[in-house]
């Protein structure tokens, strides 16, 4: 009876200490039940997908089990009691849920395919967006299929950190860790890696792209105002993969221009101050 007990007590203190563990680590949800929302449309519209398969499929697992556990104990074996009737078949159930099964798959696959390409294709900017964007889609050539200016955002994965640049922008202009970008303006991502694979993801700017050496992917988001968004990379890719972080910084167009201005002039600075230090240590000898 007491090593009964000590084992209740045991379980009931490792499911304690998991429950604490999930509490702790709320980044690990990104939503609790459904992705997070109101970053950008695509994460919106991924997030009412969620909810419409959420709302579909609630009631049907309620009833499925429900009718399971009700037959359970409603027809269960009792000491003494007649022999249980043994039904092999009911042929108008098994052609009815059959069909349900199939109307339901029917109704997820329209809604999905609805959905999906709002999800897929980049929209045009906002009104106001950055004006120096290009023209660029993913899959598309150019003009796009959405007609607006985007700004395309090179991404490169690399143990641990994230590697940013504007191809279409005056450089040098690259960044690390995070990625600065103006609100209003539609910014599609080319995702790839240098070492190994990793996987950008952002969880309030829709789902998770991966970054593969060698192979680019594409994605996009929008951002109405400023802001901060984190993420994480989502992809086991070393033994310090907890610390390969993102972060997104929305700003206003003129801040990014600012921004984009200041930095390539930072750049530029420390590039010409690695180079007369390399001069320096040259003529000094100490370059081997």
């Amino acid at each position: 009876m007491q090593a009964k007990t000590r084992r209740r007590a045991i379980w009931a203190a490792a499911c304690s200490v998991l429950a604490g563990l999930l509490l702790a680590a709320p980044g690990a949800f990104a939503g609790v039940i459904t992705p997070e929302k109101g970053g950008s449309p695509n994460a919106d519209d991924i997030h009412t997908l969620y909810v419409i398969v959420l709302i579909i499929a609630i009631p049907i697992f309620l009833l499925v089990e429900g009718v399971l556990i009700w037959s359970l104990i409603r027809y269960r074996r009792r000491k003494g009691g007649p022999q249980p009737a043994q039904i092999r078949g009911n042929t108008p159930l098994e052609i009815s849920w059959t069909v349900g099964a199939a109307l339901i798959l029917v109704v997820l696959g329209v809604i999905t395919f609805v959905y999906l390409d709002d999800i897929g294709n980049p929209p045009a900017s906002l009104p106001g967006g950055f004006q120096g964007a290009q023209f660029a889609t993913i899959d598309q050539p150019s003009p796009p299929r959405s007609g607006g200016p985007t700004l395309r955002v090179r991404v490169n994965g690399q143990q641990y950190l994230w590697r940013y640049e504007y191809p279409d922008l005056p450089g040098p202009n690259y960044s690390y860790y995070e990625l600065v970008v103006p609100t209003k303006t539609t910014v599609v991502l080319e995702v790839t890696a240098s070492d190994v694979i990793h996987s950008w993801w952002i969880p309030k700017l829709g789902g998770k792209v991966d970054a593969t050496p060698g192979y680019v992917n594409k994605t996009w988001f929008r951002i109405s105002k400023p802001g901060r968004y984190v993420g994480q990379c989502a992809e086991l890719c070393g033994p310090n993969h907890a610390d390969m972080r993102a972060v997104v910084r929305a700003v206003e167009p003129a801040e990014f221009e600012a921004w984009l201005r200041r930095h390539r002039i930072d750049i530029l600075e420390a590039q010409q101050a690695l180079a007369q230090q390399r001069q320096e240590r040259a003529r000094r000898g100490d370059v081997q």
